[in-house]
């Protein structure tokens, strides 16, 4: 039975071979009017060998054959539009023929079974019996309609059978399962070269960093890492053409043993001694292990890349957690904290020199701030629980945009810490955060909050030592408050005040005159609806009010504008 389908899906074709076919589909749809001269030439010599040349072909080759004569310029936009109408006409008749039986049948639907457009059957309709179609119209109509032969046809056709006039949607289950398996074994072809290359390129890498490496003083010895080869750059390049084309392979390659996490004999050759002074709770690079690797990582600098490694780190160290692999562990979380460290801004390095500043920024992955996601970075780093958890989560929640609350953020550590089983680690306000002025009533009592905790340790060893505290608690929490206060608008009244007395908004001693509220210094501006001019250089500056002054680039007050604003005021 296979034998016989097969032989009687053999037909006699009008092309020499696929190579002209191709030729021909490629010049139909170019943009220069000579090409396509050629492939109506062509498919005319296709007619003279073979009487019954598919349908689709003679529809494409008319509707080319419009668009060649509209470029030349010969005809009128009349005849353009009669000549147009007859190529439309004859598509929409012909493609919908087969579907029709005996009884006649709209070809809105017919047209509807084959995803052609139903405005293109309306144009088909106006050509026959109503008035006209514009010219802009005939040339948009011909456009589609060749962009659905495309697709619909000489697209299918370049693995297909090349006489049918289109595919139909009822094709064998065997064919399609034979062709979903090329196409599998194709795309399965294709991800073993690419990961081929991508270990050769980083294998290149390594050999290209440990020549740089031998012959050098020891790591104690060495200011810097040693000048790479010249072969590097060129090498880098290829690295990164690749990466363009295949970045998750190439970040999948570079998570394997041997690469980003090194093996023994790797540490030995760079005397990075891994047993001394390694936290596992604390992960860190060494350093010369991290400058092996900076050349590449600072090649592959971006968002993009930076947001894919995380994403693969994390998803790895989710892995790692049902297996006991605490080297491979160490080394994925080291490079997390890596990542992190690299994008969190230190209030402590605020005093450090130029010179300090530069050699701390040589040897990180990146230097400028990135917006981290971080909402997806804190349930990746929950989803994955380590040894390294409550470090990595604590690097996460304090360099947050929008940070969470300090109470909540104590709490997710604490509970983090009590799962992994390590020591809890306490989060403390910054001192970038504690140097904040206070602006409302929060905010001082979060402070006072916070510095209760000193200021109650400074008690207890005072009463241990027989020491008598100097104010009792209430002095004591008046004090506090002062002390926050000082240097502030704000002050503490000691005074006891009846507040439910006062309306919002007034405070003891205030007077009823709404003059009090005024400034001291200020001047009046009469608001015109005239045009008013400034230098765009210069900025002036009104005394009595704070700010730049607008340009005239912005909208200007009008006198409605005013009124309205003095309508809406109340004084009490």
């Amino acid at each position: 039975m296979k034998k016989k389908s097969a032989e009687k899906r053999r037909h006699v074709v009008a092309w020499v071979n696929k190579a002209e076919w191709d030729q021909v589909l490629e010049y139909l749809y170019s943009t220069d009017p000579a090409l396509q001269r050629f492939a109506l030439q062509r498919i005319s010599a296709w007619k003279g060998r073979y009487a019954n040349s598919p349908v689709a072909v003679e529809c494409t080759a008319d509707l080319v054959r419009c668009q060649v004569l509209d470029r030349s310029g010969q005809l009128g936009g009349d005849d353009l539009v009669l000549l147009y109408g007859a190529a439309l006409v004859r598509f929409v008749n012909l493609i919908t023929e087969r579907q029709q039986g005996k009884a006649a049948r709209p070809l809105r639907r017919l047209a509807g079974n084959l995803n052609i457009p139903e405005w293109v059957v309306n144009l088909r309709h106006d050509f026959t019996h109503r008035k006209l179609p514009t010219l802009k119209w005939c040339q948009k109509g011909c456009k589609v309609v060749l962009e659905w032969l495309q697709q619909e046809y000489w697209a299918r056709q370049l693995g297909g059978d090349p006489n049918q006039d289109w595919v139909q949607p009822g094709v064998e289950d065997e064919e399609n399962e034979l062709k979903q398996r090329e196409d599998e074994l194709v795309t399965r072809q294709k991800e073993m070269e690419a990961y081929k290359n991508a270990r050769d390129l980083l294998i290149s890498f390594e050999k290209e960093q440990f020549q740089a490496f031998d012959g050098q003083p020891g790591p104690n010895d060495m200011g810097s890492w040693p000048a790479p080869f010249s072969d590097m750059s060129w090498l880098l390049g290829e690295i990164k053409q690749f990466a363009l084309e295949s970045s998750d392979m190439l970040t999948d390659v570079l998570l394997e043993n041997g690469f980003l996490v090194p093996t023994v004999e790797q540490l030995e050759t760079l005397a990075c001694d891994s047993s001394d002074g390694v936290s596992h709770t604390e992960p860190r690079i060494p350093q010369t292990f991290l400058q092996f690797w900076l050349p590449l990582l600072k090649m592959l600098n971006s968002p993009s890349f930076i947001h894919l490694l995380l994403e693969k780190l994390f998803a790895e160290l989710k892995l790692l957690a049902s297996e006991q692999n605490p080297h491979r562990a160490f080394y994925i979380s080291a490079w997390i904290s890596e990542v992190l460290v690299c994008n969190s801004v230190r209030f402590e390095y605020r005093f450090e020199s130029k010179t300090q500043k530069k050699n701390r920024m040589k040897d990180r992955i990146f230097v400028n701030r990135i917006h981290l996601r971080w909402q997806q970075l804190l349930s990746a780093c929950l989803d994955a629980p380590c040894v390294s958890t409550p470090h990595l989560l604590h690097l996460i929640l304090d360099d947050m945009e929008h940070p969470l609350p300090l109470d909540t953020r104590e709490k997710l550590l604490q509970l983090c810490s009590i799962y992994t089983r390590t020591d809890h680690i306490k989060f403390h306000a910054s001192p970038k955060r504690e140097q904040q002025p206070i602006y409302t009533l929060e905010s001082l009592q979060e402070k006072l909050q916070h510095s209760s905790h000193h200021s109650h340790a400074r008690r207890v060893l005072a009463d241990s030592e027989m020491i008598e505290a100097p104010l009792d608690s209430l002095g004591w929490v008046q004090a506090e408050k002062a002390k926050l206060l000082r240097d502030s608008p704000w002050q503490v009244c000691s005074d006891k005040v009846l507040w439910r007395d006062y309306p919002l908004g007034k405070v003891p001693g205030q007077s009823d005159d709404p003059s009090c509220l005024m400034v001291d210094n200020y001047s009046t501006m009469t608001v015109f609806d005239q045009q008013v001019e400034f230098e765009s250089n210069a900025s002036h500056s009104v005394p009595g009010v704070l700010g730049q002054t607008r340009t005239a680039e912005g909208r200007l007050w009008s006198q409605s504008d005013v009124n309205k604003l003095k309508s809406g005021l109340k004084f009490f």
